[in-house]
């Protein structure tokens, strides 16, 4: 289940993992494509719909905490992940994008995510897709940090 802001890239993103043509869209409710769930920015923006990211919870094995690169605020209380009991990845799109702040985006998902792997993407470029989906194969913390330590890769880091 991907979650983030209003524009964030949450759309493009499905799309570039699912191997469709990466392209702006808004989405209005929740939407299953075949291993992704896309959720519409106002739920994490208003925390009257933090319901339903809660229950949406129950149907996934990751939630995917999406921050724009662009973007100079976070949206995410701190420690946001903790309270979903699913295994979190930081992403952070837009990382090629000319005002792109890849280091101040994650460390604003450190903050919503005190542990697990943050992976800088472009949906655009392809970068950090493939990472995505070797992510959410894993089952368990030790899984995703063994596969991040194994990377020689600068489109991921793990905070333990």
């Amino acid at each position: 289940m991907l979650i983030g802001a209003i524009g964030s890239g949450k759309s493009t993103l499905t799309r570039a993992l699912l191997g469709c043509e990466p392209e702006a869209v808004k989405t209005q409710s929740l939407i299953y494509y075949d291993w992704i769930v896309d959720t519409p920015g106002e739920y994490t923006e208003n925390p009257m719909y933090y319901k339903n990211i809660m229950a949406t919870s129950l149907e996934v094995t990751h939630v995917l905490y999406i921050q724009d690169a662009t973007k100079n605020k976070s949206i995410f209380p701190p420690g946001f992940s903790t309270g979903i009991n699913k295994l979190p990845v930081g992403v952070v799109t837009k990382s090629d994008h000319e005002n792109a702040e890849v280091e101040r985006a994650a460390r604003m998902l450190k903050a919503v995510i005190p542990k697990g792997p943050v992976v800088f993407t472009s949906a655009k470029a392809g970068t950090g897709l493939e990472i995505i989906r070797k992510l959410v194969k894993c089952r368990s913390f030790n899984e995703m940090e063994s596969l991040v330590s194994k990377m020689d890769n600068t489109d991921v880091i793990y905070y333990p």
